[in-house]
């Protein structure tokens, strides 16, 4: 595994917003005050979801904010990979699954066009705007190939949806996360081949139970 490590350059300082820091106190109270470090992974997370990505100047300010020595809160910070330390696309995040399922069923080609589209892996593109990166296993194999997309996963896809939905960010647009060829859930393409009854699991066959067994009061 390589090692994760801060970026080169850095802002000068940071700052919670109100929004953030009111989340982030709500966090702090469910725990003891002696055990307030145990906050520490949400607001690495709401610390992301303000700027983007979590830069040094921030985690020395929830070191404090925790009180955490820096070092507890960066070892956190480097072990999560969900935890972006340095900056990343403002219009779009892709993390593309390159995992066996996915691979299988042409994550390759997905990636081919991220790199056509927006450069080398895991560098920030030239207008800031696109970040793309290669991930493991990211738990929607019925749906291969797949990739989160910020806070969302975009299933089925081919070379040219893939290529559609990079260009709907370009444009400001927002392309509806989920299947490309209409799945609902994991169900198989198509729609569902068992269970199609919903007098099957909906109780409205079943029969009335005028008593329950053994639901007599224990007498003496």
């Amino acid at each position: 595994m390589s090692v994760r490590r801060l970026a080169k350059e850095q802002p000068a300082s940071f700052a919670f917003s109100k929004a953030t820091k009111a989340k982030a106190d709500w966090w702090i109270a469910k725990y003891p005050a002696e055990r307030r470090a145990s906050a520490v992974i949400p607001i690495l997370w709401l610390v992301q979801k303000q700027e983007g990505w979590v830069s040094e100047p921030a985690i020395r300010a929830i070191g404090e904010l925790l009180g955490m020595p820096t070092i507890r809160v960066l070892e956190v910070a480097t072990f999560y990979t969900m935890f972006m330390l340095e900056p990343v696309g403002s219009a779009a995040l892709i993390q593309v699954c390159g995992t066996t399922p996915c691979m299988l069923r042409g994550a390759g080609e997905l990636m081919k066009v991220c790199k056509s589209k927006i450069g080398p892996k895991d560098v920030l593109s030239a207008d800031g705007r696109f970040t793309w990166q290669e991930v493991e296993c990211l738990g929607a194999c019925a749906n291969a190939p797949m990739a989160q997309i910020n806070d969302y996963y975009f299933e089925d896809l081919t070379p040219e949806t893939m290529a559609q939905v990079i260009d709907d960010f370009a444009a400001g647009k927002k392309p509806k996360p989920g299947s490309r060829v209409g799945r609902h859930s994991s169900e198989p393409e198509g729609g569902a081949l068992t269970l199609t009854d919903p007098k099957l699991y909906d109780g409205s066959a079943a029969q009335k139970i005028k008593k329950l067994p053994n639901s007599d009061p224990v007498t003496a």
